[in-house]
């Protein structure tokens, strides 16, 4: 298993603003440049799914595996042979928010799904965890 994980302390934003800017996965687009849309039908909660097509890339359906309101939720990308997990977790500690964002993939093909996605997506890490911050900051 490939596992890679970013986490910064911040006291720009609060866990409640971050849950806030990632349950309304509809307007994922407005803050992230990579994705051309996000499409959650029904509540952001474990076992539900959304659709999600990054710029350049075909849609896959994304899995809620886990959701802990203002605290952490996990997905779930299943590619042939493969599964990726995005694990996001909002830790309140004496110097500030905690975010951390942990990417996995594991799976027969992995090798090539880390090659083609995951690599990216941790290169991005930091910029993104960023944009996350201030976009949520506005909530």
């Amino acid at each position: 298993m490939w596992v890679k994980s970013y986490s910064i302390i911040t006291n720009k934003v609060t866990k409640e603003q971050l849950w806030k800017l990632f349950a309304d996965v509809n307007a994922w687009h407005t803050w992230d440049d990579g994705i051309e849309y996000a499409k959650l039908e029904g509540k952001f909660e474990k076992g539900n799914y959304f659709l999600l097509k990054p710029k350049g890339g075909p849609q896959v359906k994304v899995i809620l595996t886990e959701t802990i309101k203002n605290k952490t939720f996990t997905d779930v990308t299943i590619f042939p042979l493969a599964k990726m997990y995005d694990e996001h977790i909002f830790e309140e500690t004496p110097n500030g928010l905690k975010i951390t964002n942990t990417i996995s993939v594991r799976g027969v093909l992995a090798f090539l799904w880390i090659k083609i996605v995951a690599q990216d997506l941790v290169k991005h890490l930091p910029q993104d965890v960023a944009r996350q911050i201030d976009s949520a900051s506005k909530l």
